[in-house]
């Protein structure tokens, strides 16, 4: 079945088809804190957090559920043909991310130099244990280095898991805030076409990203992209996609393991704060006006 939520890569799905580690049911106990609860999952009896009383998050398998069944319905069957689905936990599966991919919903980026396929992309993200609101983020998946992508502000819907907030009144918001998957290629398409042959790339480095050495190792990265894609605002981006996607060596920007279960979310804000806020600087919008 088309986005079955299945994974290859692990035999712990429950007979919902998700992980069986977050479809777990929210169980609350008072604390001693007035007007806070402790977040407790209903299983384990782990417990997850502590909020106030007002705190009212979805569990995360009925958000995951939730989700999963509107892309099913809103999106062509041909998109839905060979979609996947991964998911990321942290926080001792409090906090997790879905990371929905659709290979057959694409558009090509093309440069002077180079032709990249990108694909439809969807992220929900839901946590217990007041870390993260319900969020699900529609962006794109670069084919030639599996790069993911968002290009707007706009491209995010949010809300706040507060008293009187419902998972059902955030679907329905949901029905009408996507933004049109070729309105994102058409913002990567002018940025292809947006030369900055005679910029100084290293100056303005340093001044979106605010620090000389973590700009030096994105210039770094921009030079590869540049080789490939030509110099152009596209290949710079590549480059800041590429720092958002890989937590190892190979980038120059290895994450540092805390050892305290937040790897997936310190990945995920480089991705919705790091990258969000270099593209929404004065210098860049700027250079792609």
């Amino acid at each position: 079945m088309p986005l079955d939520m299945s994974n290859q890569d692990s035999p712990d799905y429950g007979n919902r088809g998700i992980p069986a580690k977050i479809d777990f049911p929210i169980v609350y106990e008072p604390s001693r804190l007035p007007d806070h609860k402790f977040i407790i999952n209903g299983i384990t009896g782990d417990v997850l957090g502590h909020a106030g009383t007002g705190y009212n998050p979805p569990a995360n398998g009925e958000f995951c559920l939730s989700v999963k069944e509107h892309v099913k319905k809103g999106v062509k069957p041909e998109y839905l043909e060979g979609a996947t689905c991964k998911f990321t936990t942290c926080h001792n599966n409090a906090w997790v991310m879905m990371d929905m991919n659709f290979p057959n919903w694409k558009a090509f980026i093309e440069t002077d130099k180079h032709q990249t396929e990108v694909t439809r992309r969807m992220c929900a993200l839901n946590s217990v244990n007041a870390t993260r609101s319900k969020t699900v983020l529609f962006g794109a998946r670069d084919g030639f280095c599996a790069n993911g992508m968002v290009t707007e502000e706009a491209d995010i819907v949010k809300k706040k898991n507060t008293r009187g907030s419902t998972l059902h009144g955030f679907i329905r918001e949901l029905e009408t805030a996507e933004q049109e998957f070729y309105k994102t290629t058409e913002i990567l398409q002018h940025w292809a076409n947006t030369s900055i042959v005679h910029v100084n790339v290293k100056a303005m480095l340093d001044k979106i990203i605010g620090s000389e050495q973590m700009s030096k190792k994105m210039y770094s990265l921009y030079s590869e992209e540049s080789a490939v894609r030509g110099a152009n605002v596209f290949a710079l981006y590549s480059a800041f996609t590429n720092y958002a996607s890989y937590q190892d060596e190979r980038n120059g920007f290895k994450l540092r393991n805390t050892g305290k279960d937040t790897i997936a979310k310190n990945m995920w804000d480089r991705e919705s704060k790091d990258v969000m806020k270099w593209i929404n600087t004065p210098t860049f919008k700027e250079l792609v006006a």
